[in-house]
């Protein structure tokens, strides 16, 4: 790979005070954006169904469309941040995913919101893919894990906001609302990121890897459109061959990545220790905590027989929670490494998700907001330190294209976990019935109930083994350099940097 000499190598002057302000509020309101619309969007299902006349496989699409878009064009997005200019295409993404949000309020029908929420994902991926580099290019590599703690505070606003504010708008206006609040933040957000923020980094000079482009989404897309399919249909032939087939494609794509001359991915970057296992933490944490939301919605709307709303607001303790955790968590990984603060926030997730797999149908739910306040700092120790060292880890070139990756296996482990969740979870009841429940539309009693909990359980303690996997590579990790790549403080510590990791 081809890079212009000069500031990208040695590292660029660390921002002043004020522009990293401004970063760090631009990066914010992106995270707070699309967490409003996760949140708001699952309150929104039941409503968005019985309106748009559509079927309950329809409106689990409106979930798996986004998270499938934002998973297979993460990397090339984030490689186009590299080449373009990672402000610029983070601009862009704010544009295209107001404009998503916006067709998205005026759909009509299933096919019209699905194919409007492919659109917000392809903004959300732009987003994503390219404020971790957008970070790593303004901020000192000693301070990135404050800064990414601060993007947790943005993640849990937008969470909270979207509970509480499209609850509101559920309840009292519309369902078009919950994705209309988006138009008025996402234009904020791209005016002050026009005229406020601007590259620091030099662009790459590199071509278009179109066969690895072609390759890598292919066999991104086959793997998870096959859970999807298991989803919907259960374990089959068909869903079979299109798993197999989409690791064959990710197969070919490794070895034309070894061998083509401008890679989309650089395989080199993944023989660095740390960053090659806070990559794979981060998938599976993903796995395992994302079907956790899932099935405790699904506990508390079933066996439990609360609205969605009210299923979600006894969330909303925990997301204020962690508001407060993640900066101070970042804080710490900058002085302690990541390795000690990530997984500390990993073994917090696992024991709030054995909490969970105590809960019965007589539990008290103060029971639910403790195992979501344990299993909120888990999270916000875990992401903004593990970001940063994956970031830490990265050669200053490849921040946007290294981003977008761990974007991909992170986006790649949710899809994996929404499947997985509602599979478990239609092992002990019809297929149909859970589906119902996850939309909130429908409650069981009696002995439904108790083998619907039996399934969590069984789908909680497997959560926990793929949380002590993700546990395992964090603490193999070793710890990453602080003073290698990226912008530095005008007080750069002369000592030759740590390679061992």
């Amino acid at each position: 790979m081809l890079v212009m000499a000069g500031r990208v190598e040695s590292g660029l002057e660390a921002a002043d005070p004020r522009y990293r302000r401004i970063t760090i509020l631009v990066v914010m309101l992106g995270v707070m954006m699309t967490a409003v619309d996760t949140t708001a969007v699952v309150l929104g299902l039941p409503v968005m169904m019985r309106d748009l006349r559509s079927s309950i496989s329809s409106m689990v699409w409106v979930i798996m469309a986004y998270l499938l878009v934002l998973a297979i064009v993460g990397t090339q997005v984030g490689k186009l941040g590299d080449m373009f200019g990672r402000v610029r295409m983070y601009n862009l993404g704010f544009a295209v995913f107001t404009l998503g949000s916006f067709l998205s309020g005026l759909s009509h029908n299933s096919a019209e919101i699905i194919t409007f929420r492919i659109i917000q994902g392809l903004g959300g991926a732009f987003i994503f893919s390219n404020s971790g580099a957008i970070i790593a290019d303004t901020f000192p590599a000693s301070e990135r894990g404050k800064a990414y703690g601060y993007t947790g505070v943005g993640f849990s606003a937008g969470a909270v906001l979207g509970i509480l504010v499209g609850g509101a708008f559920v309840t009292f206006l519309s369902w078009q609302y919950i994705f209309f609040i988006n138009v008025p933040i996402g234009i904020g957000a791209e005016l002050v990121g026009y005229f406020r923020l601007h590259d620091r980094a030099e662009k790459t000079r590199s071509k278009f890897d179109i066969p690895g482009i072609v390759l890598l989404m292919a066999g991104v897309f086959l793997i998870l459109y096959s859970m999807t399919d298991i989803t919907g249909s259960g374990w089959s032939t068909k869903p079979g061959l299109e798993l197999l087939s989409g690791l064959i494609g990710i197969v070919i794509f490794v070895l034309w990545e070894r061998h083509s001359e401008s890679p989309l991915l650089d395989l080199s970057i993944l023989k660095q220790r740390v960053l090659f296992a806070s990559m794979f933490a981060a998938f599976f944490q993903a796995i395992a905590s994302y079907a956790v939301l899932f099935l405790i919605i699904m506990y508390l709307q079933g066996p439990r027989g609360l609205s969605p709303w009210n299923a979600s607001i006894l969330l909303v303790p925990a997301y204020i929670l962690s508001s407060f955790v993640a900066p101070v968590a970042g804080r710490l990984s900058d002085r302690l490494g990541a390795r000690v603060v990530a997984s500390a926030g990993l073994l917090m997730q696992a024991t709030g998700i054995f909490i969970y797999s105590t809960l019965n149908s007589n539990t008290p739910l103060e029971y639910v907001l403790l195992g979501a306040s344990v299993n909120g700092i888990g999270s916000s120790m875990f992401f903004p330190a593990n970001n940063s060292a994956v970031m830490a880890s990265a050669p200053p070139r490849a921040y946007g294209v290294t981003s977008g990756l761990l974007r991909t296996l992170s986006n790649m482990g949710m899809v994996v976990s929404f499947a997985v969740a509602l599979l478990i979870a239609s092992l002990s009841i019809p297929r149909q019935l859970a589906f119902e429940i996850f939309l909130g539309v429908r409650a069981i009693q009696g002995q439904l109930a108790v083998a619907f909990i039996q399934g969590i359980h069984v789908a909680l303690l497997a959560s926990i083994t793929l949380i002590a996997v993700a546990i395992t590579l964090s603490i193999l990790r070793g710890r990453e350099s602080r003073t290698m790549g990226g912008p530095r403080p005008a007080q750069t510590n002369r000592r030759p940097p740590n390679t061992m990791g």
